[in-house]
């Protein structure tokens, strides 16, 4: 026997002990956090299941709920394609404006995301970077005004809109760009809290370094702040986006004409009297109105973690 085989022999049980070592903890961790497991498990499918029943509910040839079942018995496009043509429905045209409700809301739901970051960038920079009087005493306001939701002013808003529409007709009821604005000036506060936060982890020496260079504040925002802060950015602008995407309660109040309304509010007529509770077409409209909010977050999804953790340790 040479003397490599008798070291091989010798460190042999010390190998099979260091192999035990290591799958004992394993599997006491595993016993450990099984109720972890399990309790994740019920979430997730607590959450899935009311998207998994819509989306089989939109390919169900019977469109009424009591029929509906999580696995259908038979497959059909007829609700998506009742939803994107105007049906006749007991002898009447229901006049369903399907694409008109989905390209509003693609409008205003857009406008309201993107001056949405820009305006809370810009609020977030001031309250980070600058010193003034009034500072906190405004940070602290805008935070209160989120304790009240924004449908609480609703009688002062149709009215503030109804007399401005008579000056200016673009900005008034039944307008899109009214609507945006009413969106804007109840998504300031929190956006530009959380955006603040993450401004406060970026170095204030790239600042200075800007300024020494002879860089305006304006560039230092534009050129430094905006481009490191894209994943905040991408958070305020993904998450204003579903909100207006599914606001209902002003838009059904500031909207007014069929062709102006957005999919909330058009397609409540689906589920109401109106159309005679075709829960069918509706889910097949829900079902498309989700295709661009799951892409925008496909397309954002590698800046939400970070942007949500680093704006909310910070404040």
């Amino acid at each position: 026997m040479t003397t490599i085989d008798t070291l091989e022999e010798a460190e042999a049980p010390f190998a099979g002990s260091k192999v035990a070592e290591t799958k004992g903890p394993r599997s006491s961790r595993f016993g450990d956090l099984w109720w972890r497991y399990l309790v994740s498990l019920i979430a997730i499918a607590f959450a899935i299941f009311p998207v998994l029943y819509v989306i089989s509910a939109a390919f169900n040839p019977v469109p009424s709920l009591s029929t509906a079942s999580l696995i259908p018995s038979s497959f059909t496009l007829e609700n998506f394609r009742e939803i994107l043509t105007n049906p006749e429905i007991q002898g009447e045209r229901t006049n369903v404006h399907y694409a008109n409700w989905y390209l509003n809301s693609m409008i205003v739901s857009t406008a309201a995301a993107f001056m949405t970051v820009i305006l809370g960038a810009l609020a977030a920079y001031a309250f980070s970077r600058f010193r003034f009087k009034g500072r906190r005493m405004g940070m602290l306001t805008l935070l209160l005004i989120q304790m009240f939701p924004q449908f609480l002013a609703i009688v002062a808003i149709y009215l503030i809109l109804l007399r401005t529409g008579a000056i200016f007709p673009l900005i008034g009821l039944n307008s899109l760009a009214g609507l945006v604005i009413v969106y804007l000036a109840g998504a300031l506060g929190v956006n530009a809290w959380l955006m603040k936060g993450f401004f406060d982890s970026i170095p204030n020496e790239l600042d200075e370094s800007a300024r020494v260079d002879g860089a305006t504040p304006a560039q230092v925002f534009w050129g430094i702040i905006l481009p490191l802060g894209a994943p905040v950015l991408a958070v305020v602008g993904l998450l204003s986006f579903i909100a207006t995407m599914n606001e209902f309660i002003i838009a059904s109040r500031l909207l007014q004409t069929t062709t102006k309304q957005t999919l909330p509010v058009g397609m409540y007529g689906f589920i109401s009297d109106q159309y005679g509770q075709r829960w069918g077409p509706f889910c097949a409209g829900v079902v498309l109105a989700a295709i661009p909010v799951v892409l925008l977050f496909l397309f954002l999804q590698r800046f939400i973690v970070h942007g949500l953790t680093s704006g909310s340790v910070k404040g």
